[in-house]
């Protein structure tokens, strides 16, 4: 590369350099997070002989914002690069531990001029599967708040309402659920829920979205509520109740966008090419199949090798050796939500594929435990995942796994019990597993 460029991200301003081939600064300028800013730059890159065909590169330590968006429309290389890497890089010019912005510009400027080869530029995704990623993690920011909002609820309800939990035990999806949070809005205390009549919860249970059973459910949750619970003062009865309220209209909120995100992550991830690929996998559903395609792209140069997605994603292990010494670790360094989503793909692949099956159970038979084994199989997994993208083919369970063979009559159907060391955590009955949905 005879010029690069580096530039330093701030809020409302960013620092440029540019170094030629010597690592001379031939050019350093500030620019603002705005239009004009960006005249700026791209005025600057011309000058020093940007164009069309030989873009200069630019190095940067975010992969998000406007800047990054607008750079990577010009069709040029943008590599993202760690600030923690920029860190390192820093103190082999410096002795001093000297630091500043435009200092930093000039060190980003440098990593493209020496080390280009060892950092990645930005994937060239399409527009599509960018709105995918955005929608996909959102909706899964969404659920993961669902998730912390209902564990403080739970605990809130622990600390003076005993009876809301006993009644929501009793109902699938538990406090999540339309009836558990349409009880909890109409009773947000004990006193109020004991004063409820067998025809005012049936009324409750209808607005929630109740069919059947409801005056058997209602005369259940009635002697629930009515039953002898231990109570806090009335008083402060009260006040917990309308800090049960504030936690349920947050949780409202979180549920219905997780829904709302959902259906359009879906929406968008069938109009991609790849969809049909990635749905034929066993256990991957519309939208653990978006996720999945949201993180890991649609630019095949992007991961060259199976071997390189599995890395980026966490399933491949990590090899220290030093002298006589070699120890193997989980990858700790990986993209986190990809690596999240692959532990459900496998977990739920495990009662949609035989081969899959067949492959968790050799590995516990070798000594894995559950998280390695389920890790060892998404490991697996993403390998055949990135064959069938590549290739443009689906799943096909004989390619995927042909090594199964009948000799082991329990390998052939995932409706048979796991066997498992009783000393490694045993998981359940396999047919347990089916409710988990892909």
């Amino acid at each position: 590369m005879d010029i690069t460029c580096g530039i330093d991200w701030a809020e409302d301003h960013h620092d440029v350099a540019l170094v030629d081939a010597t690592g001379r600064r031939l050019a350093k300028a500030r620019i603002g997070d705005d239009a004009a800013g960006f005249a700026k730059l791209l005025d600057l890159l011309a000058e020093h002989g940007d164009s069309a065909e030989s873009p200069i590169p630019v190095a940067i330590e975010t992969s998000r914002g406007l800047l990054v968006a607008c750079l990577r429309a010009t069709g040029r290389p943008v590599y993202a690069i760690n600030p923690l890497a920029v860190s390192r890089y820093r103190d082999r010019h410096s002795a001093a531990r000297k630091k500043s912005d435009a200092g930093d510009a000039l060190v980003l400027a440098n990593i493209l001029r020496t080390d280009a080869p060892a950092h990645r530029p930005l994937p060239a995704d399409t527009e599509l599967v960018q709105a995918i990623r955005v929608l996909a993690r959102a909706q899964q920011d969404f659920v993961w708040d669902r998730t912390t909002l209902l564990l403080r609820l739970r605990s809130l309800l622990r600390e003076y309402y005993p009876a809301m939990l006993a009644a929501a035990a009793g109902v699938e999806d538990g406090l999540a659920s339309p009836i558990a949070r349409t009880l909890l809005r109409a009773a947000p205390d004990p006193a109020t829920a004991a004063a409820l009549t067998v025809e005012q919860i049936s009324g409750l249970l209808v607005q929630a979205g109740r069919r059947r059973y409801i005056t058997a459910t209602a005369t259940r949750l009635h002697a629930i509520f009515r039953a002898s619970h231990l109570r806090q003062p009335p008083m402060i009865e009260h006040a917990f109740g309308r800090q049960a309220l504030g936690l349920l209209r947050q949780l409202d909120t979180a549920i219905s966008n997780a829904e709302d995100l959902g259906a359009a992550t879906v929406e968008a991830f069938a109009q991609h090419p790849d969809a049909p690929v990635i749905t034929s996998f066993p256990g991957l559903g519309p939208l653990q199949g978006a996720r999945i395609l949201g993180e890991i792209g649609d630019d095949r140069g992007r991961f060259p090798t199976a071997r390189a997605l599995k890395a980026y994603a966490g399933a491949a292990p990590v090899t220290r050796a030093s002298g006589k010494s070699r120890a193997v670790f989980n990858r700790k360094a990986k993209n986190q939500r990809l690596a999240s989503v692959g532990y459900q793909w496998a977990f739920c692949a495990l009662t949609r594929s035989p081969g899959a099956l067949a492959h968790y159970r050799r590995r516990r038979d070798r000594g894995d435990w559950h998280a390695a084994a389920q890790r060892n199989l998404f490991n697996r997994m993403l390998g055949i995942l990135h064959h069938c993208l590549t290739t443009g083919q689906p799943y096909d369970e004989t390619r995927a796994f042909p090594a199964l063979g009948p000799a082991d009559p329990t390998m052939q159907s995932p409706e048979t019990t796991v066997p498992h060391r009783a000393n490694r955590g045993a998981l359940p009955h396999t047919p347990a597993l089916q409710g988990a949905t892909g």
